[in-house]
């Protein structure tokens, strides 16, 4: 008995040594969890948090001309929605699309310490957005007889046109402001953006309250401020860059930017193509609604809720373009399982913030609206519309690559199904966008970043970087010496 006692006494003491190595591993397990996230967060957010400001200040501008447009005039307001939102939106879609190939690419050149290359990359997208801007001017130039055509009323069509005219300037910006971003960004000079668009975004504020409210120049004079402003963005992310800004990365104006120009291109529309359809989507339903009855109202409640939709959808964008240069950096340089961890905390935390806003939208649903307008019937309408508002905020935290079935093949024809057979108006244009299109989205991307192979992407990132880039000039200087 005394034997059998001892030996459950030993196997007790051994029990208890083993639960408390395991406790010990688990919270070791724990620990280590928790500090790759807090060093993984930090990284992230170096890239996030000045991005999320620059696309929040941009896109600011452009609620600003819109805010100050609504106060002149509900036809106004309707003008510069379809100018600024639909003709202008519709351009920048696609740019932003194709300049956003230089996310990947010059993100894993610079993970891979290919610095040269991010230079020439940067001014392949420039001469390719450039040439592009060229191909999509008879939009603007035609603005007016395509709405006419497309059957919006008349008043609001020419002035349409005429704001569309005065927005050319602003047009050819994004073609080399757009790419210079991404540029930057790849590099982690985030801040860079970020000072520059505060100043764009001051100068946007003080110049549209000064042509409505003290010279009266209206609508045309707030295209010409966001035109400026824009501009200005550009020139100081430029001077900077060529002024010393960065040393290993712009070596200056090369030949080498003109070859490999088609191989570009069709990188570069690849990439646009994915994000534009969804930044289509959104520009026909502001189109459709103007077949709606009382199309002005219909057209202007949308408008402003799209523009807080796409004033929160900064947010997603930036930590998209944030884990975009994260996983393009550790793929760069075949970490695959970091690349994977960034992700997964990158999803964490933008549904978190997707939550905050949610929540936001759904408390100030009666009050939003007065940034755009005093009319009472377009509150009334925006008010209906806000609960959809607040749960497309939500799920515009899984930023979608699958827009095109999702969007044209489900969600349209939910829309037009709803909006017009079922007479639910905006609100079912609006309802099947979210409920077919953007669900259905954000469904399909959890499982394809779940059963994503993520050692066989950093393979495929080694290939992409050799097979784009040349050979660092500095190894064959030393070579030839």
């Amino acid at each position: 008995m005394a034997s059998v006692a001892a030996n459950g006494d030993v196997a007790q003491s051994v029990d208890g040594r083993q639960n408390g190595i395991d406790h010990r591993d688990k919270k070791e397990e724990e620990k280590k969890l928790s500090t790759r996230v807090c060093i993984e967060t930090k990284k992230l957010w170096q890239i996030a948090g000045p991005a999320i400001f620059t696309r929040v200040a941009t896109y600011s501008m452009n609620v600003v001309t819109q805010a100050f447009s609504g106060h002149l005039g509900e036809v106004e307001l309707a003008a510069m929605s379809i100018a600024n939102t639909v003709i202008l939106g519709f351009n920048l879609g696609l740019l932003l699309g194709m300049a956003s190939a230089l996310e990947t690419l010059c993100g894993q050149a610079f993970g891979a310490k290919r610095y040269h290359m991010l230079g020439i990359y940067m001014q392949r997208s420039w001469i390719v957005l450039f040439l592009c801007c060229f191909l999509l001017l008879p939009i603007y130039i035609f603005t007016t007889p395509l709405l006419k055509l497309l059957g919006q009323a008349d008043d609001v069509a020419e002035m349409s046109g005429s704001l569309a005219l005065w927005f050319i300037p602003l047009h050819f910006s994004f073609a080399l402001a757009l790419p210079l971003d991404k540029f930057l960004q790849s590099q982690l000079k985030t801040a860079v953006t970020a000072w520059v668009s505060l100043a764009g975004l001051a100068v946007n504020v003080v110049g549209s309250w000064l042509c409505v409210y003290v010279f009266g120049f209206g609508v045309v004079g707030l295209c010409v401020v966001l035109d400026l402003s824009w501009w200005l963005i550009f020139l100081g992310m430029y001077l900077y860059s060529a002024c010393g800004g960065c040393p290993t990365t712009w070596t200056g104006w090369s030949v080498e930017a003109f070859s490999g120009l088609w191989e570009f291109f069709k990188l570069s529309l690849a990439s646009g193509v994915m994000l534009c359809l969804e930044f289509w989507y959104y520009k026909i339903m502001i189109l459709l609604t103007g077949y709606l009855r009382n199309a002005t109202v219909a057209v202007d409640a949308l408008s402003i809720c799209m523009s807080i939709d796409g004033w929160e959808m900064m947010i997603p964008f930036a930590f998209l373009a944030a884990i975009g240069v994260r996983v393009a950096n550790e793929l760069g340089a075949g970490n695959s399982g970091a690349a994977k961890f960034a992700t997964i905390v990158s999803v964490v935390q933008s549904t978190m913030i997707g939550l905050f806003f949610c929540a936001l939208v759904m408390i100030l649903h009666d009050k939003f609206a007065y940034i755009f307008t005093s009319s009472a019937p377009v509150l009334e309408e925006v008010e209906r519309l806000s609960y959809l508002l607040g749960v497309t905020i939500l799920l515009n935290t899984y930023v979608a690559y699958i827009n095109l079935g999702c969007y044209y093949l489900v969600g349209l024809p939910v829309g037009l199904l709803m909006g017009w057979v079922f007479h639910f108006g905006v609100l079912g244009l609006w309802g099947g966008m979210v409920f077919g299109g953007t669900a259905i989205q954000t469904l399909i991307l959890a499982l394809i970043t779940i059963n994503c192979d993520w050692a066989k992407e950093a393979e495929k990132a080694k290939a992409r970087v050799a097979k784009w880039s040349t050979p660092d000039p500095e190894p064959l200087a030393s070579a030839d010496g």
